[in-house]
């Protein structure tokens, strides 16, 4: 008796084990299939991820290969590239109407800023995502009507570089992404939505990337009015005209 009692023991833990591997696989496909599908309904742009790995015992998972594209009009590959985020979830909270998330670690961004007298690619994405939440004209508030919410009590976003593309610029220029550390979202409320955590995202990155590209163009005129100086009074004109230039763009754009 003792000995049936036994294999049936067995059986039922190996069947429970086969069960809780069989949900974390699922939970991978659940959340690519929700990203690739949500994230281009909210921010009007192709997202993609090359696969997602997530352990329902330890809460530990990464994301990996996480493109997001570029409003239609923009030339350039795409708006932003992560090789990996790493994140760490309290199990218990998966199945929750808010999930706990201790913390998100995006390393290495690559961004890309394109730019023109209308804007740039991170506003517009941005604004796409403000719609969608109802903040501007056109919303449908869809992502608001979600149940499940999530608190993100560290967020760190590190070791990114930015991609500056700007019309009057001979070739694109990359500068480093300060460091970006957001704590406690969605910890004094009911949660936040997926949808509300991209927005500030992406306009921490839109801000950080704002004061980097505007470095770059405050550099650039100063170098172009050095240099003309240096070759006459004519040049020099001819430089702070183009420096001018420069300066009404990223005013417009921004």
């Amino acid at each position: 008796m003792k000995k049936r009692l036994l294999q049936i023991g067995i059986a039922v833990v190996i069947l429970l084990v086969i069960g809780l591997v069989a949900l974390t696989l699922s939970l991978d496909r659940i959340v690519k299939t929700g990203v690739e599908t949500v994230g281009p309904q909210v921010a009007k742009v192709e997202v993609k991820l090359a696969g997602v790995s997530l352990s329902f015992f330890s809460g530990k998972g990464e994301i990996k290969g996480l493109v997001v594209g570029n409003p239609e009009g923009y030339k350039t590959e795409s708006a932003i590239k992560v090789g990996g985020v790493s994140v760490v979830v309290k199990p218990s909270t998966v199945f929750s109407d808010k999930i706990l998330v201790e913390s998100i670690n995006v390393s290495g961004p690559e961004v890309t800023f394109e730019g023109g007298l209308t804007g740039n690619n991170l506003k517009k994405i941005l604004a796409n995502i403000d719609s969608s939440l109802g903040g501007g004209s056109g919303g449908t508030n869809t992502t608001q009507t979600s149940s499940t919410k999530l608190q993100v009590n560290d967020l760190m976003i590190t070791g990114g570089k930015i991609n500056v593309a700007v019309p009057g610029l001979a070739k694109t220029t990359t500068v480093p992404l300060p460091a970006i550390h957001l704590t406690d979202l969605g910890k004094d409320s009911d949660g936040i939505t997926a949808a509300d955590l991209s927005k500030r995202i992406i306009g921490a990155i839109l801000e950080n990337s704002t004061k980097a590209v505007g470095s770059v163009l405050g550099d650039l005129g100063k170098g172009v009015t050095e240099t003309a100086t240096s070759l006459g009074k004519g040049a020099a004109q001819s430089a702070e005209k183009v420096t001018k230039g420069i300066g009404d763009l990223f005013k417009k754009k921004n």
